[in-house]
């Protein structure tokens, strides 16, 4: 069965840092990309990041460009997050997809998370 778990969500204050993973099992995730995603209360669901493989070049949504970083290693993928504000505060899902594209972002999800929350506060 396919899974990926994140791990790594809590309560941190605004400036702080949390480190999210995400572990994949039970499909081919070496042929998958990985990234991230994020819904925030009464909000839709969106794109945070992803990493393609192919040349180490990474999509991040705007309003986590220099906060946010996104790395693999083999069945793991983490997202980094610094400088955290307020508006930061989600559940954060991982995602597995056929395509990371630098400018929209992962596409093609044949699999999700349970999700992990992170709270930040003010």
């Amino acid at each position: 069965e396919a899974q990926l778990v994140e791990s790594g969500g809590g309560l941190v204050q605004a400036g702080g840092s949390l480190r999210l993973s995400c572990a994949a099992s039970g499909f081919n995730y070496d042929d998958y990309y990985i990234g991230w995603f994020r819904q925030a209360p009464g909000k839709e669901r969106e794109g945070v990041s992803c990493e393609s493989s192919n040349d180490g070049s990474s999509y991040y949504a705007d309003s986590v460009k220099g906060r946010f970083t996104i790395s693999r290693d083999n069945a793991k993928v983490y997202l980094q997050m610094n400088s955290l504000k307020p508006e930061d505060t989600a559940v954060y899902y991982c995602a597995a997809g056929e395509h990371c594209s630098i400018y929209r972002g992962l596409l093609g999800i044949d699999y999700w998370g349970q999700g992990t929350r992170v709270n930040v506060s003010s």
